[in-house]
């Protein structure tokens, strides 16, 4: 009985000893490679599918994710970084309601000390003036991204860029809403997400002139390629807040394909182009589309909407 007792043993420890041994190893069946599924928790053959080793500890989070956000949301490991914050969201920050851990208020002692450990803990948060200016502008800029509807991946690349601003020392002597804006407006060229830059001034501090300059000395002091943008760009986005047909957005894109080719668009606003295309093709498809709507949505004048019309009608003679 012992000695039966003593093989057995030998023989679950030589078990464990292959199974351990399996890996970095080859199928002894037909020499493929061995791989761990972490999935399955089980060893086995990529080739034969042979199993050498099941019921293995997955170490693994007993939930599941099937998107970035979910995943992020169910992570136990903390908030991850986030460049819209100056401190990047590494420190602690001391909620604004004055109640307990049982959800209780507190008494006017408590409220008056805890608000006083808000005064200094946001002090201690910003200890110069670098600090204090990107908690200013990453701000302004969630506020605008907000107001715009700007994608998180957006308001990320903002951030970065600001940041680069600020440690080459761009900053002094230009105004903090300016160049918010201007990172902003650059951040969503970058991401072939255009908007006119009428629609940045609506929701800036500041106005339309003093974004573009700012946007011209950020994007030559930090070196930023940023291609030349095309009014095609804008044709999805001006037809859907129109509604025109796929007709019509079929014909102003070939209007403007053709204004292009033949630098009608050189030194002229892209989206200034895109909703007298529009406007164009809608009179070229017998749709009841007025200058005005045109203006509204295109954040310019009903005389430019004229006047482009008319540049676009004559190349396109030329051309047809």
């Amino acid at each position: 009985m012992t000695h039966k007792k003593q093989t057995h043993e030998r023989s679950s420890d030589s078990r464990e000893q292959d199974s351990e041994s399996v890996e970095g190893e080859t199928c002894p069946e037909c020499q493929g490679q061995i791989t761990q599924d972490g999935d399955r928790g089980e060893a086995a053959c990529e080739s034969c599918g042979l199993v050498f080793e099941e019921s293995r500890v997955d170490h693994g989070p007993e939930w599941r994710a099937f998107m970035l956000d979910e995943r992020d949301e169910k992570s136990r490991v903390g908030a991850p970084t986030m460049q819209l914050m100056h401190d990047k969201g590494l420190s602690t920050t001391i909620g604004w309601q004055d109640r307990d851990a049982y959800g209780q208020a507190v008494s006017g002692r408590q409220r008056a000390q805890l608000q006083r450990l808000r005064t200094w803990d946001m002090r201690f948060r910003t200890k110069d003036a670098h600090e204090r200016n990107l908690r200013e502008a990453l701000g302004e800029i969630s506020r605008m991204a907000s107001a715009l509807g700007l994608p998180e991946l957006i308001r990320e690349t903002v951030g970065v860029l600001y940041r680069r601003a600020v440690e080459e020392n761009l900053l002094p002597g230009r105004s903090i809403e300016g160049m918010s804006t201007a990172s902003l407006y650059v951040a969503d060229r970058e991401h072939g997400m255009p908007r006119s830059l009428t629609e940045f001034a609506d929701v800036s501090r500041v106005g339309k002139t003093r974004i573009q300059r700012a946007y011209r000395y950020l994007s030559r002091e930090l070196g930023l390629e940023i291609e030349p943008e095309n009014p095609t760009q804008y044709l999805l986005q001006f037809a859907s807040s129109l509604d025109v047909t796929d007709e019509a957005e079929r014909r102003s894109r070939e209007l403007l394909e053709v204004a292009t080719d033949n630098d009608v668009h050189s030194g002229k606003s892209p989206a200034e182009l895109a909703g007298a295309g529009l406007y164009v093709a809608t009179r070229l498809t017998s749709e009841q589309l007025t200058q005005e709507t045109v203006s509204e949505v295109d954040h310019v004048s009903q005389v430019t909407i004229r006047n482009r019309y008319r540049e676009l009608l004559e190349v396109y003679a030329e051309h047809d």
